[in-house]
């Protein structure tokens, strides 16, 4: 930032308010107690999934469970994280049973429609018009 000249500045009202700015140098302190909050989460996180999947988790063949991996939903029902793998709607109906099952998606109009296409083809001719072809790889 210094060779465009530009200049930063933090206002903070307390002594720790920028510690987790990313262009503050790091202090030992404030990255121990950071990682003592991450891992008082990642333990509060942990005991909440036990509890809640019980004895259909496999976290015990599985230590790396919990490690921050990100599973697919094949893998997560195998690893016992989710009981199966379905749209929200299939959730209400199925499994909950819900029969009054509301629709909120925004539907676009007829005039909406057209109003986007138009847009989009005005748009088109005013790039030919000015010689722009779009990108060009090279």
């Amino acid at each position: 930032m210094e060779k465009l000249g530009v200049d930063r500045r933090t206002y903070t009202s307390g002594e720790h308010k920028a510690f987790l700015d990313p262009f503050q140098p790091q202090k030992a302190d404030e990255t121990q107690f950071w990682q003592s909050v991450l891992d008082t989460t990642h333990r509060q996180f942990i005991a909440s999934v036990k509890q809640g999947r019980g004895d259909r988790l496999k976290d015990k063949d599985h230590p790396e469970l919990f490690s921050g991996l990100i599973w697919t939903g094949e893998q997560a029902v195998g690893l016992g994280l989710v009981d199966g793998l379905g749209s929200a709607s299939y959730v209400a109906r199925d499994v909950i049973k819900e029969k009054n099952i509301v629709e909120y998606t925004v539907e676009e109009s007829p005039f909406d429609r057209f109003s986007k296409k138009l847009g989009a083809s005005i748009a088109e001719r005013i790039a030919m018009l000015v010689g722009f072809n779009g990108p060009v790889l090279r």
